[in-house]
């Protein structure tokens, strides 16, 4: 299955304190998660104005029409993950 990132404008994220940060991310990470069949939120990473998301998914075009249904602000891009490389 593809895995997508998904970016997501924050403002004001950093100045959270960890218990906000954490419910604000998971409602704004997990609302594809189980709605769509074949949607799976992996993880995120958060910035202090913004959230990337990774999602698997069949397509970018599978997520864009779930956020469009649930009428979920816009996403900034979201990109296919080609490869992941590390130090190893």
């Amino acid at each position: 299955m593809p895995e997508f990132v998904i970016e997501k404008e924050m403002p004001g994220l950093g100045d959270l304190e960890p218990d906000e940060l954490k419910l604000t991310a998971r409602r704004s990470c997990s609302a594809l998660h189980g709605i769509a069949e074949g949607i799976e939120w992996v993880q995120s990473y958060l910035t202090d104005g913004k959230v990337y998301c990774v999602y698997r998914a069949p397509s970018a075009d599978a997520i864009r029409e779930q956020i469009a249904r649930l009428g979920l602000p816009p996403v900034v891009s979201i990109c296919e993950i080609r490869n992941v490389i590390g130090p190893a």
